[in-house]
């Protein structure tokens, strides 16, 4: 065979093999009105994702956990709450731990209604500076866009318009993995049957896992930072114990950021 016909005959092998290759390890995310509410369930990765407007009684109890077990977590605080002068330390602190600071809206805006969801309750000109000011006192901390190029919406509530808008910003929005309930550790007794006790979430986790043939691959899982006194029962008071048993599962815990890159 002519040698320039088998370094062609080689060169497409070779391209054709590395395609194959690019699609076997290309990452595939869920997505929900345009925002990323999972990551590549093919891995055991999962991201501990924090949030709060101001609420911080969760802060010794998150931290000495995920130093413990050498885990990273991701924490999207308000402009509300980074004016905080208490949350100054706090957000140093995490910061130097290598965990991932974002950003939840600058005043905890809700962006659209609850009984019509394509109905805004925002203008264009009022979200970006929502978001624009959250950044701006991120920014007090040395922490810019590239180093936070993912957006959690305040509520946890948003539309394909919001998401839009905010990729026009440079920006991603990203929303926690439904399905485990974990979100509802904000709930208070008052609140009736939406009330959700620690002990029964902290089972549904578990539970969804162990049913799930994904199980918690590629999870944005949410806990609040902090919550109402009025609930005494804290979810993040078990976060030792749910690490750990994850841990024995396999799961790595990373940063939002390294989860989606």
């Amino acid at each position: 065979m002519n040698i320039k016909l088998i370094i062609l005959f080689t060169a497409n092998l070779l391209s054709i093999y590395g395609c194959i290759q690019e699609k076997e390890t290309a990452k595939e995310f869920e997505y929900m009105y345009g925002g990323i509410v999972r990551g590549d369930k093919n891995e055991k990765k999962i991201a501990l994702v924090f949030t709060s407007d101001g609420y911080d009684d969760g802060y010794e109890t998150i931290r000495t956990a995920l130093k413990k077990h050498n885990a990273k977590g991701s924490f999207f605080f308000t402009g509300n709450a980074y004016r905080m002068n208490k949350f100054k330390t706090t957000v140093n602190e995490l910061k130097n731990d290598g965990h991932y600071l974002g950003a939840h809206s600058d005043k905890h805006l809700l962006y659209c209604s609850w009984e019509k969801r394509d109905s805004l309750l925002v203008t264009k000109d009022e979200y970006i500076a929502d978001i624009e000011n959250n950044y701006a006192e991120m920014q007090k901390f040395g922490i810019t866009k590239a180093d936070a190029p993912y957006y959690l919406p305040a509520f946890e509530y948003y539309n394909d318009t919001i998401s839009a808008w905010t990729g026009e910003l440079g920006l991603q929005l990203v929303n926690f993995t439904g399905g485990t309930g974990s979100n509802a550790d904000y709930t208070v007794p008052s609140m009736g049957e939406k009330y959700r006790d620690s002990k029964t979430i902290y089972s549904n986790i578990l539970k969804y896992e162990n049913e799930k043939p994904d199980g918690l691959n590629g999870f944005m899982l949410l806990i609040h930072f902090g919550v109402d006194p009025e609930r005494t029962d804290k979810l993040y008071n078990l976060m030792d114990n749910l690490i750990a048993d994850l841990k024995n599962k396999e799961y790595s815990f990373v940063t939002v950021a390294e989860l989606l890159e």
